[in-house]
Formats: C-alpha cells, structure tokens, sequence
C-alpha cells in the first residue's frame, strides 16, 4: 500500500470513527508507532485519535499496558495473548471506545520456525467489551512487512468494528 493510500485509509477510518463520535488508541511493538503516524497525519485527527503507546521492549508492554509478564514468559512477546493484553491495556490507559494493538516480528532477524519474520499479531479491544486477536504473515523486507502490518491493522479495524 502507497503512502497515499494509506492516507485514505487513515482518512477513512477517521471519517468512521467521526461519525460514531468514538475515539481510537494504538499499541504498537513491530510497527513503532507507525500506526499512530499515519492516523495523526490526518487534520482533525485529535477528534477521535487519543494517544499512541510505542511498547516496543518487553519491559515498555508491561509498563504502559500492562501487559504481565507471565504472558510475555510463557508465550513471548509475538502471541495472541500478548496483544491481546496490549490492546485491553490500551484501551483502558486511554480511556478510548476502540483499541489496536500490533506485535510481529519485521526481520531481517529474529525469526523461528514458531514464529517465521513476517508473523505478525494483532490484538482489538472495544469499549463495550469485545476482544479479538488474529495472526497474520507477511513477505517482503522490514519496510515492507512493517508497512503490511500498518495497512492491515486499520483495514481490520475499520472493517470490523467501523462498519455497520
């Protein structure tokens, strides 16, 4: 996705979250805040965008989301548990009605067999409760699967939770 089209996705998705009069947080590990980047490119974006948490280390997880440390043990840090806690961690430091969270493995290193570069997570948690995690892999290079990973998080977002 070009930059541009990421632009019009962010656009999007403020537009959605406008018309609802809800608000968005971000979690973000493997894309460093890109996420956040791209939705506060937007003009007005201070509206429905309350702040972004750049939990890149461990310790960051459990210090700014609560991520416990049980889970980063048992599971690592790249899990289904773990952005799961991310974005319910989120939502609730931000006091927002929407949250994503995002923890992958961008390369070139760091890679398993578990886990292959590529593999990213992610985590969404809304007000009213709901929860939801799912995996995704990526190909290309750390730009690239950084930038896969930006695209997707706000698609899911808004095509699951935005649109009615």
């Amino acid at each position: 996705m070009t930059d541009e089209q990421l632009t019009q996705l962010s656009t999007h998705v403020g537009q959605l979250l406008s018309a609802r009069g809800a608000t968005v947080t971000t979690a973000e590990s493997c894309t460093g805040g890109w996420i956040a980047k791209v939705l506060t490119d937007i003009a007005g974006s201070s509206a429905w965008f309350h702040r972004g948490f750049v939990t890149y280390s461990n310790d960051a997880k459990q210090q700014m989301v609560g991520v416990s440390a049980r889970s980063l043990a048992e599971h690592g840090a790249v899990s289904e548990s773990v952005v799961r806690e991310m974005a319910q961690g989120a939502l609730r430091e931000a006091a927002a009605d929407f949250a994503l969270a995002v923890s992958g493995i961008a390369g070139p290193d760091g890679g398993s067999q578990e886990k292959p570069v590529g593999t990213v997570w992610f985590g969404f948690a809304c007000a009213s409760g709901e929860v939801l995690a799912e995996r995704r892999c990526f190909s290309g290079d750390r730009e690239e699967v950084r930038r896969q990973a930006t695209a997707w998080a706000l698609l899911a977002l808004r095509d699951r939770f935005l649109k009615n």
